[in-house]
C-alpha cells in the first residue's frame, strides 16, 4: 500500500501547488487490476483501486474549482519485465506486452493531457464490460488463469 498508493498520494501533495500554478499535469500509472479485480492479486489491486479512486476524486474535485491541472490515469496490463513475468509464471496465460510500446502510450497520454490511457487498448473494452455485462468480464477473467489443481483448504 506505501508504494502502490501513499507514495502517489505524497508526491501529488507536494507537487499540486506547483502544478496549480504552471497549469501542469499529473500523470498516474496504474495498472488494470486496479481497475478489473482478479484472483491472486488482493493486496496489490486494493492498492491500485484506491489509487484510480482518488486520482478520479482529485479531478472532480479540481475541476469544481476550475483548476487547470491535467490528471492523466494510465492503466496498463502486464509488461515484459522480468519481476513481474516471475510474479504470475504459471497463473496467467495472457501476454505481456512490450514496455516500449506502453511507455509511448502514457508519453502520448500525457503530453495530450488525455484523462485515461489504456495500454493495450483492448483493457478499455474489458474495463467497459466490468460495468455493463459482470458475469461475462468474470468469464473472461477466468480465461487467462492458469488453474490446474484446486485451492487447499
Amino acid at each position: 500500500m506505501q508504494m502502490n498508493f501513499l507514495s502517489y498520494v505524497q508526491l501529488t501533495s507536494s507537487a499540486l501547488p506547483s502544478l496549480t500554478d504552471s497549469k501542469g499535469s499529473l500523470v498516474v500509472v496504474s495498472s488494470l487490476l486496479g481497475r478489473v479485480p482478479t484472483s491472486f492479486s488482493s493486496p496489490y489491486s486494493a492498492a491500485k483501486f484506491a489509487l484510480d479512486s482518488f486520482f478520479s476524486s482529485l479531478r472532480r474535485e479540481l475541476d469544481v474549482q476550475e483548476v487547470n491541472v491535467a490528471i492523466t490515469m494510465c492503466v496498463l496490463g502486464l509488461r515484459d519485465r522480468a519481476s513481474a513475468a516471475e510474479g504470475v509464471r504459471g497463473i496467467t496465460r495472457v501476454r505481456a506486452a512490450p514496455g516500449p510500446k506502453a511507455a509511448l502510450a502514457v508519453i502520448r497520454g500525457g503530453a495530450t493531457r488525455a484523462s485515461g490511457v489504456f495500454y493495450p487498448w483492448r483493457f478499455h473494452l474489458l474495463c467497459l464490460l466490468r460495468s455493463w455485462m459482470p458475469h461475462s468480464r468474470a468469464w473472461f477473467v477466468r480465461q487467462e488463469l492458469n488453474i490446474t489443481t484446486p485451492a487447499a483448504a
